[in-house]
This record gives structure tokens, sequence and C-alpha cells, in this order.
């Protein structure tokens, strides 16, 4: 049986995030769940930040085996799929190399967005842990297991949003228009006081009820639980509705950053790659950024601004090629919005009273 590189390729890196999963959990080795430091966070959000600059010049050399390129006629045929205002010559070595450089200078430009948008769900992660009373040692566990649900559902989103696209065409100006219209709905909507969240009546909770018996308290960090004196039944402890409104809840941010990443590239595989290292790297920047998350409080805005951006990029696509406008040019504002809103939230940072 003569299995294709992009076959084995795919293979390797589905292997590869199961395995990081793992012993992300625990399951090489015998510690017990406990809460993760500051130290260790930042760690671990390094890691993940050099594993996925590392996988941009992956890219940078070896993308062809993404789409298992073989020839020129195949390059070609990849290019008018996905890259279709992509000029190329007439030397192949050379044309590879313009493809491979578009297509990891695409593969940068989405990764930045999507790990920068989701620092909006660690918010909403907090607010989840303590309404539903979560104790601190099984953050971890639940973000993990919640977090690789999510990338499952997004290579759902992503490969049918990609399909969209490729029928329809003028898909790309809806995904567009919603992008700027949520962009401004954040520049121009006031902070609301944190609420918790109804735990009894959340969609995602009373949809899980409807399948599942449900134990009313924490069991350690387990999931479900077998119980003798209710005819022996398996039930679901909170825990595990925990981590069905985490997914469900990045699904709904989905529906921001899948259109958002769709305006850099149309390439689904692009897509993919840049979400699984977002996300994958969302768990450790938790940790991290869990206790300075308010010092930063003109993200939102510089998330709005990125928001509206995208969405006028994809909405002026055609008159932004006559242009000239390229992938560079993209990535050059994308960065300069982030370290505006960052900069300015640490030098207009609200004072401390101080007694």
């Amino acid at each position: 049986m003569h299995f294709s590189n992009e076959f084995i390729f795919f293979s390797l890196f589905t292997l590869f995030t199961i395995l990081v999963t793992l012993f992300d959990l625990g399951i090489f080795s015998s510690k017990k769940a406990k809460i993760v430091s500051f130290k260790e966070a930042a760690f671990w959000s390094l890691v993940w930040v050099c594993l996925s600059i590392a996988f941009f010049f992956f890219l940078r050399h070896y993308g062809y085996l993404i789409h298992d390129i073989s020839d020129e006629a195949h390059l070609y045929r990849i290019r008018d799929t996905y890259y279709s205002n992509l000029k190329l010559g007439t030397d192949h070595v050379e044309n590879l190399k313009i493809f491979q450089k578009n297509m990891s200078l695409e593969y940068i430009t989405g990764y930045l967005v999507e790990y920068s948008l989701s620092v909006d769900n660690i918010f909403v992660f907090i607010l989840i842990f303590n309404s539903f009373g979560v104790p601190k040692k099984n953050y971890k566990k639940v973000l993990v297991w919640g977090i690789l649900g999510s990338v499952i559902l997004r290579f759902i989103f992503i490969f049918l949003g990609a399909t969209l696209i490729q029928k329809f065409s003028w898909v790309l100006y809806i995904f567009g228009a919603f992008l700027v219209f949520t962009g401004l709905k954040i520049l121009f909507t006031k902070d609301e006081d944190e609420q918790e969240i109804d735990t009894k009546n959340h969609i995602a909770v009373r949809l899980t009820s409807t399948f599942f018996n449900v134990y009313e308290k924490f069991v350690a960090d387990r999931f479900f639980i077998r119980h003798r004196y209710r005819s022996n039944k398996i039930f679901v402890t909170p825990l595990f509705l925990v981590i069905v409104v985490i997914a469900f809840t990045d699904v709904i941010f989905a529906v921001d950053s899948i259109p958002a990443i769709f305006s850099i590239t149309k390439d689904p595989y692009i897509v993919f790659f840049s979400n699984v290292f977002a996300i994958m790297g969302l768990r450790s920047m938790f940790f991290f950024l869990v206790n300075i998350i308010d010092k930063f409080q003109h993200l939102k805005y510089g998330l709005g601004v990125l928001l509206t951006f995208v969405g006028a990029k994809m909405l002026a696509h055609t008159w932004l090629e006559k242009i000239g406008f390229t992938n560079v040019h993209s990535l050059l504002i994308i960065i300069g919005i982030l370290l505006v809103s960052v900069v300015s939230s640490l030098i207009f940072a609200p004072k401390t009273e101080t007694n």
C-alpha cells in the first residue's frame, strides 16, 4: 500500500499533538493534580511559541510536503486552488521557493491573529471556572481536555468553511462584513460588570444532562463515576460539564477567529495548523496571564481594531491586490496593532490606590 507524503505528514502531526497532550496530562509520570505555577506556565508558553516559530521555518523549507507537491503541474493546481494571486515564473525550483515563502508567511500571520484572539478565551475561562467552583488544582486537566475537544471541532469547521469559500466565493464578503461588525461592536461597547454563568441553565449543560446522568458534586479530578447506591448507574461529574462548556464556548469564539484567518489564507491546511498551535498554546497562556490579564486594559480595543482590519481586508481584497498589498503588509499591521494595545496598556495603566 502506497502512502503519500501528505498522509504521512498529517499522521505524524496528529501523533505529535496526541503525545504532547498526553505528556501535558502527566500520563507518562505519576504527578498528581496540582496548581500550575507562574514559572511553569511561562516556560510552557515559551515552548509553544518556539514550536510555532519552528513550524514556520519548516514550512519555509519543506512546505511542499503539506500538499505532497511532486511536480510543476501539481504546484500550479494548488496555486490555482488556494493561492490564485501568487505569481510564479518558469523555473520550478524558484517557484517552489516562492510558494513556500508565501505559505509560511500566511501561516505565521494567521497564527499571530489566532493567538491574540485567544486572549479573549482566557477571560471567559476564568468566568467558567469561578461559576462552577472548579478547584484550581483541576484547572490544568480541564483545560487540556477542553482544548483538545476544541481542536477537533475547529478541524470540522475549518474544512467546511474552506469548502464553502471554494464553491461560493461571495461567502468571503459575508465573513468580512461580520468581522467588521464584531470589531466595531467590541470598540464601541462599554465594559460590562463580570457576571456569573448560570451553571444549571447553560445550553451546553442542558444538552449534556439530556444524554447523561449528572452527579451533583465534584469527585476529585474524575469525569465519570459509577454510583452503587443509584442502581449502579454511571454519572458524569461537574468537572465533565466544565469541559463541555469550555469546548462549546470555544466554538462560539471560532465564529470570529476562523473567518478572521480566512482573510489571510484560503488554504484550509494552513488555517488548521495556525489554529492548532494557537489553541494548544492556550492552556499554558491561561496560567501565564491569569494573574496579570487585568493589566492589559487596552488589549480589548486592540482586538477590536484587529478584527475590523481583517474584515475590511476581506471585503476589499480585490482592490488591495491591485495596489500591491501583500501578506508582509498584513503581518506588519497586525503586529503594530497588538504592540500599540499592549504598550499603551502598560503606559496608561490605572493607578492603584495606596494607603
